[in-house]
């Protein structure tokens, strides 16, 4: 669910990579436009580039905490009802913006599209990532979910008709056997149940970007996001009271961090500032800063969780970032 407005026709995989919307143009940024209109000057275009690098960067950071924040909230909540709660949280943060900015409802024709965010990335995304790390360590789960780029451009390019070039697809199947690879190698040469859910969960989250992408066009990135956590509320909130229920929680201080980290930082804030960044800097330029993403979850992981990464670790993702990288030039 990357968004960008634009104004020049762009290189189609490349946008794809983030946003799901291969025809989308990004290289002429908000600032650009003002250059060549006469209406802003080079000094304010470096300083709109400046800050939208900023702000996609602080997305970059929110997004690569949320796997050591899920880990941190799986010890004081169960599965379900982590990932439940979470959302209602969001959705509440995302519900105070839209009541502040007077934001009005979707246009009908957008309600199948935001189903679809709702399952892929509200809903879809968090669950089964957060059942894999029941079992899986943040690190092998970071290096799986690095596809995550290559998988929704690969979709959204079977979903719009658009044919990228053999390159394209060279890079991104070896992304994929490199993961392959990697997870076989880390699972003693058979798929795990958490490896499983972590393929589920690219499968998901890419449809809810591409869809995203799509309804990106016709609102600001933030409000897709927004109105999907609202519109999930009802589901969400019986979400949460059937695993409060039967799930049993320990209140930690790890617990409630992880929690409240998860829903603001991750599921909104990030999304907000990162949105923001890429209306600057345009996606071809975002997407370099998210290729550190997967291994600023490792050092996370280490820091944070204390887990030993294995070698192979650091290898496969900074292979999977160069398969990322030559897409991106495809």
């Amino acid at each position: 669910m990357r968004a960008q407005n634009s104004a020049t026709p762009a290189t189609p995989i490349a946008v794809g990579i983030l946003d799901g919307t291969p025809d989308c143009t990004a290289h002429a940024t908000p600032a650009d436009a003002r250059a060549r209109s006469g209406t802003g000057t080079a000094g304010n275009a470096r300083t709109g580039t400046a800050a939208g690098t900023a702000l996609a960067s602080l997305g970059v950071l929110a997004f690569s905490l949320t796997f050591p924040a899920t880990a941190w909230g799986l010890e004081g909540f169960g599965p379900w009802s982590f990932v439940s709660v979470r959302s209602v949280l969001a959705a509440l943060i995302a519900g105070g913006f839209l009541l502040a900015g007077r934001v009005p409802l979707p246009a009908r024709e957008h309600w199948a599209g935001l189903a679809v965010v709702v399952a892929g990335v509200v809903v879809g995304f968090p669950l089964l990532t957060t059942l894999a790390l029941t079992t899986s360590t943040t690190s092998h789960a970071a290096v799986v979910v690095g596809l995550l780029p290559l998988t929704t451009a690969a979709l959204s390019a079977l979903r719009t008709g658009v044919r990228p070039s053999r390159r394209f697809w060279a890079a991104a199947v070896a992304g994929a056997v490199v993961v392959l690879a990697f997870t076989l190698a880390e699972s003693g040469g058979s798929l795990s149940a958490g490896d499983g859910f972590l393929f589920g969960a690219l499968l998901a989250c890419a449809a809810g970007y591409t869809e995203g992408g799509r309804l990106a066009r016709a609102m600001p990135g933030w409000q897709v996001i927004g109105w999907a956590l609202v519109l999930s509320l009802p589901l969400t909130l019986a979400g949460s009271a059937l695993g409060l229920a039967y799930e049993p929680v320990r209140l930690t201080a790890h617990g409630l961090a992880g929690l409240v980290w998860a829903a603001a930082g991750s599921t909104f804030l990030g999304l907000y500032v990162w949105y923001r960044g890429m209306a600057e800097i345009g996606a071809p330029r975002a997407s370099q800063l998210q290729l550190a993403q997967p291994l600023l979850t490792l050092v996370w992981s280490v820091a944070l969780l204390g887990e030993r990464l294995s070698p192979a670790a650091p290898a496969a993702a900074c292979a999977v970032l160069v398969c990322i990288a030559l897409t991106q030039r495809a």
